[in-house]
């Protein structure tokens, strides 16, 4: 039978086994010339038992045997093993009776034969539980000889452990009909076998011609469904791992839930389920997940419970099936005509088939086989779906072509008729067009006198900084210079006084010398003379200092102060970060801490009027951000480091503790005219002129930032700029 339902047969024959005729019994089977195998499974007495408590001495004994109800019972043992009894009489001229029990997928059976003294004597074990080549024959199936002479009567047992559902598909033959029985099976699985590799085959190549992924979903499930039906059938286990029962024995409920997904898997992609039924393709998909489920239960112990749930999910997924195909075809998508027809051969096969198991229709070739040209006539069907999607392309193609070159005939027509009036209009649009040129152009003279007067602007902000820094630096030394002028003009004064008493001594008497010098004495004691010289050295000491921190503002400024420089210089990079810092000084915050790291070797060429407005707005910027923190910290800090990263470039990093920007704010901030200040605070240009300017120098900047976690400025440029970079 087909793989992908063939779970589904046990629950059918579970339902319809209900209406079938109960079992006449008890007697031995008369076994004849005339014996028809049909009668035999109901003449079978079973037991289960289900704790493993009785063996081959307390069977007979303690057996409690009933007799089937079905022609081929079914049995889904999680524990436990399957016990049988019958009887036969053989009334027929040859000995070599062979029973048999159509169903490879039992994994350990043992035949047993009662003699004389009420004992079991073991005939046989074997099973797919044991490797293949231990068998006495070369069959599927399991078959033993009872090995009776004519008229005698001989009682035999057997007992079933198996991983998988017992189904007992049980007969009693002649060893020439075992022999034909079986070529003819091979030929039914060989001429199967065959219909699905050329239909494998023909899909692939359709599929390599069209690249339309349903030939090569089909082509997948095509080649599931022969890997499935194979194992299934025990041929995989005979030629493929004879020696390895384990891969059987996690191969048959695997390879069925694989088709059982393919299946679905095929529906989905063939009747377009996303698209006609939503609601139903999220129950389809449902039911994939429930048998990948029972995928991976089946390399697990609970592999009862996965044939149990692909029962359901089988008889389920059948419904639904059928229900999707009418509901997809009324929808007016005419393959799913096919896939109806196709999914209703293989569904009567189905109900054939266990209508034969529960004993309504007779066991016969067709009845046997019936599910295998089923199956075939459904693998035939879809493919000539398939096909037809071909069919249905080229003809919505033909007609998409025919009804494109009417449109081109009508377009034709309409240009036509249309050039004339487009001739008039383009000349309407051609003064039009003019006059806008003549508005276009003197609004772009206007907005570039617009802008350059915003760039004036931005450069004269950058000069009030500039202004308003030099100012607050130069006027606190002058300013302590002129504080200590006054305190040291009374010093000279007293010194003076003191001199001019000393003079007076000069033409003063002999006697009135020693008077005078108490006199001088009590002078520099009054005006405290050490202390004056004293104070005029801390004074002039203040007025020196005074003069040389006005002396490093005047070459912090001189260094600076380039602004117009159109010229390649080499400079070092370090003097207009600490020119550019001394002028920022009075801008900084008490609570502001720059940090310098310079790693450098900084002697690079640059335009350094331009490269010093390039620090000067960056920094002025951390300044400002740290300004406006909600909550700034006791301890803020601006680290400003360079390195060389390699012999070439040069990197700059200006990083902050300030608020820090949105990555909106980041991806605006080289944007002209783009600011987040107030209204009249900023021009929103200067970043952008500092994006230009390291543009010039054919450098690079970056921005790293986050709120509240600060920023940083990351400048690359060269050590040297070649002139044919600036041609």
């Amino acid at each position: 039978m087909s793989i992908k339902n063939h779970l589904s047969v046990v629950v059918l024959v579970l339902i319809l086994s209900i209406f079938a005729t109960q079992p006449a019994c008890g007697k031995p089977i008369n076994f004849t010339d005339n014996f028809k195998e049909t009668s035999f499974g109901k003449s079978v007495e079973l037991l289960q038992d289900s704790r493993n408590s009785l063996n081959d001495k307390s069977i007979v004994r303690q057996g409690k045997f009933t007799f089937s109800e079905h022609t081929s019972p079914v049995f889904f043992i999680k524990e436990g093993t399957l016990w049988g009894r019958f009887s036969v009489v053989n009334n027929t001229p040859d000995s070599n009776i062979i029973f048999s029990i159509r169903y490879p997928n039992i994994s350990d059976i043992t035949f047993y034969k009662l003699n004389e003294g009420d004992q079991l004597t073991q005939l046989l074990r074997t099973g797919n539980a044991l490797h293949f080549n231990s068998r006495l024959n070369n069959y599927l199936d399991y078959n033993f000889n009872l090995d009776l002479h004519t008229g005698d009567t001989g009682i035999y047992y057997f007992k079933i452990f198996s991983h998988h559902p017992i189904e007992l598909h049980t007969s009693i033959l002649k060893k020439n009909e075992v022999d034909s029985k079986h070529s003819f099976q091979g030929l039914i699985m060989a001429a199967y076998l065959g219909v699905i590799i050329s239909i494998l085959l023909y899909n692939l190549f359709l599929f390599f011609v069209t690249r339309d992924k349903s030939y090569i979903v089909y082509v997948l499930y095509l080649f599931v469904l022969a890997v499935a039906q194979l194992t299934l059938s025990g041929i995989c286990f005979k030629y493929l791992w004879p020696n390895n029962p384990l891969v059987n024995n996690y191969g048959v409920l695997a390879t069925s839930s694989a088709t059982g997904i393919a299946t679905i898997v095929f529906a989905i992609s063939f009747l377009h389920t996303s698209t006609y039924l939503p609601k139903l393709h999220k129950v389809l998909l449902a039911i994939v997940a429930v048998d990948v489920f029972v995928f991976i239960l089946s390399f697990t112990s609970y592999r009862i419970l996965g044939y149990q749930i692909l029962n359901i999910v089988g008889l389920a997924s059948a419904l639904i099936l059928l229900y999707v195909s009418i509901a997809v075809f009324r929808k007016g998508y005419r393959p799913a005509l096919y896939y109806l027809l196709a999914w209703s051969a293989f569904l009567v096969g189905l109900i054939i088939l266990v209508l034969r198991n529960v004993g309504v229709l007779p066991v016969n070739t067709f009845t046997t086989y019936v599910l295998y040209l089923g199956s075939a006539i459904e693998a035939i069907l879809l493919s000539i779906a398939l096909a037809d999607k071909i069919t249905i392309l080229r003809r919505e193609k033909e007609l998409s072509q025919a009804e494109a070159i009417k449109i081109s005939h009508e377009n034709e027509k309409l240009v036509r008729e249309q050039n004339v009036v487009l001739e008039q209009k383009v000349a309407e649009r051609t003064e039009e067009l003019q006059l806008v040129n003549e508005q276009v152009t003197t609004a772009y003279k206007d907005l570039k006198d617009a802008q350059i007067q915003l760039v004036e602007a931005e450069k004269m902000a950058s000069l009030g900084v500039l202004t308003a820094g030099i100012a607050h630096e130069i006027n606190n030394p002058i300013n302590f210079v002129k504080s200590n002028i006054k305190p040291l003009q009374l010093d000279f004064k007293d010194l003076l006084e003191v001199i001019d008493e000393y003079e007076k001594l000069h033409g003063a008497d002999l006697n009135t010398v020693a008077a005078r010098l108490k006199q001088i004495e009590a002078l520099k004691q009054e005006i405290d003379l050490d202390f004056v010289k004293t104070e005029i050295k801390n004074l002039m000491k203040g007025i020196e200092n005074g003069a040389e921190r006005t002396a490093d503002i005047v070459k912090g400024l001189r260094t600076f102060s380039r602004l117009d420089e159109s010229s390649i210089n080499t400079v070092d990079i370090h003097e207009g970060l600490d020119s550019t810092i001394v002028l920022l000084r009075s801008n900084i915050p008490t609570n502001v801490t720059v940090v310098r790291n310079y790693n450098a070797d900084a002697v690079i060429e640059c335009f350094p009027g331009k490269l010093n407005q390039v620090f000067m707005n960056i920094l002025s910027n951390a300044v400002q951000a740290i300004k406006e923190k909600q909550a700034p910290a006791d301890e803020e800090k601006i680290t400003i480091t360079t390195k060389n990263l390699n012999e070439k470039e040069v990197e700059i990093k200006i990083a902050d503790t300030g608020k820090g920007m949105t990555e909106e704010v980041k991806q605006k901030i080289f944007e002209p005219f783009f600011t987040t200040k107030d209204v009249g605070e900023g021009t929103g240009l200067g970043l952008a002129i500092v994006f230009k300017i390291i543009q010039e120098h054919f450098g690079k900047i970056e921005v790293a930032s986050e709120p509240g976690k600060g920023t940083e400025f990351f400048i690359t440029l060269n050590t040297s700029i070649p002139l044919k970079n600036l041609n």
